[in-house]
C-alpha cells in the first residue's frame, strides 16, 4: 500500500489569503510524511497551482483536480482545506469537491455555506434555544434608521460585515455618531451587515472536531483583548492573551463544551469547528462559528490540541483519517 496524496489547500479570494497560507505550511510541515505524500496547493485569484519545493508552479486541473509534480500527474485522495474565507470556507470549493468525489477534511459545502452567513446561522439556532445577543440586519442600498437600530441592540453595539471572516470591517459602536461611519466602514467587506448588543463578559472560543463517529470538545480559550475586542490586531498581530484552558468554573467548562458540541451536532458539521461565545452572567451566548479555523502554531485550536495532549501530526491525522 503506497502512501496517500494530500492536497494541502489554501489561499483564497478574500483579505485572509496570507493567514491561510500561514495555516497551510504548518499543516504540510506537521503531517506525517511516513504515511503521506504532502502537496501544497494555492487557490489564488490569479490561478490554481501546486507549488512544488523547486517553487514551480504547477498548474491544477479544474477537471478533476489533478497536477503534476515535476514527473507524474498526482490525483489526491484527500484534499486538506486550510481556505479561510471565500472559497473555502464558504461551501463553493466544497460542493466542487463533493461533486469530483474527493473526500476533504472540511465540513459539507452546505453547512459551510450557512455558517459563513451569520445572519442565517443565528437564526437557524435560535429556533434551537441557542442563546445570541440581540440583533439588527442591514442591507446596502435600503433605509437606515438609526434611532430604531440602538432601540433594539442598545449601545454600545458590534457593527459586522455578514459574510467576513477574521474581524475585517468590525466596529465597536459607543454612542450614535459612531453609528454610521462602522456601518459604512463593514458595507466595505460585505452588502449585508449585521448589528449585535456588545454582550459583556468573558469571551470564550472552543475547538469541537468528529473522530470517526464521536464527536469530541477540546479545552476552552479565553481571550483578553488589549484593544477595545478581539479585533485583527488583536488576533494576528499579539494584541491579546488568549489563554488556554480558559479562566472560568468547572461547571462554566462543561456548559460550553456542552453547548459547543450541541452547536457542532445541531449544524451537521463534519472535520473541526470553533465556536465563538460571550459568558455572560454565567450563560452563554453564541457569537459565530468558524468551520475553517486557523491552524498555525498561534492559533486557537492547535494550542487547544496541545493542551488535549495531542501534537499537531496526531491532529491532523485523525482529521485526514475520518474522510480516507
Amino acid at each position: 500500500m503506497g502512501k496517500k496524496h494530500i492536497a494541502v489547500a489554501m489561499g483564497g479570494y478574500s483579505s485572509e489569503f496570507e493567514i491561510s497560507i500561514g495555516s497551510g505550511n504548518i499543516v504540510c510541515n506537521a503531517l506525517d510524511k511516513n504515511k503521506y505524500e504532502v502537496y501544497p496547493v494555492h487557490i489564488l485569484k490569479e490561478g490554481w497551482f501546486h507549488l512544488s519545493e523547486d517553487g514551480v508552479k504547477h498548474p491544477i486541473n479544474k477537471a478533476d483536480f489533478s497536477f503534476s509534480n515535476g514527473n507524474d500527474i498526482i490525483h489526491p485522495d484527500v484534499i486538506f482545506n486550510t481556505i479561510h474565507g471565500t472559497p473555502g470556507e464558504d461551501g463553493y470549493l466544497q460542493a466542487y469537491w463533493e461533486l469530483l468525489e474527493i473526500p476533504h477534511t472540511s465540513t459539507g459545502y452546505y453547512q459551510a455555506a450557512l455558517s459563513f452567513n451569520k445572519r442565517d446561522c443565528l437564526s437557524v439556532l435560535k429556533g434551537f434555544g441557542v442563546l445570541c445577543a440581540n440583533s439588527y440586519y442591514v442591507n446596502k442600498g435600503t433605509n437606515i434608521n438609526l434611532e430604531e437600530i440602538v432601540l433594539k441592540t442598545g449601545l454600545p453595539c458590534f457593527v459586522k460585515p455578514n459574510r467576513s471572516g477574521s474581524s475585517f470591517g468590525i466596529s465597536k459602536v459607543h454612542n450614535m455618531a459612531e453609528l454610521m461611519p462602522a456601518i459604512e466602514k463593514a458595507f466595505t467587506e460585505d452588502s449585508e451587515i449585521i448589528i449585535e448588543t456588545a454582550l459583556n463578559g468573558t469571551e470564550v472560543q472552543v475547538g469541537v472536531y468528529n473522530n470517526g463517529s464521536e464527536v469530541i470538545v477540546l479545552p476552552p480559550t479565553e481571550i483578553v483583548s488589549e484593544n477595545e475586542f478581539f479585533d485583527y490586531a488583536a488576533k494576528y498581530l499579539g494584541k491579546s492573551q488568549e489563554i488556554t484552558p480558559a479562566r472560568i468554573s468547572k461547571e462554566e467548562t462543561q456548559m460550553l463544551q456542552q453547548e459547543a458540541r450541541r452547536i457542532h451536532s445541531l449544524l451537521g458539521m463534519k472535520g473541526i469547528s470553533r465556536s465563538d461565545f460571550i459568558i455572560e452572567k454565567g450563560k452563554p451566548y453564541f457569537l459565530e462559528i468558524n468551520t475553517n479555523p486557523g491552524l498555525s502554531k498561534e492559533s486557537i485550536v492547535p494550542k487547544q490540541a496541545r493542551e488535549a495532549g495531542m501534537t499537531l501530526t496526531q491532529f491532523f491525522d485523525i482529521l485526514i483519517k475520518n474522510v480516507l
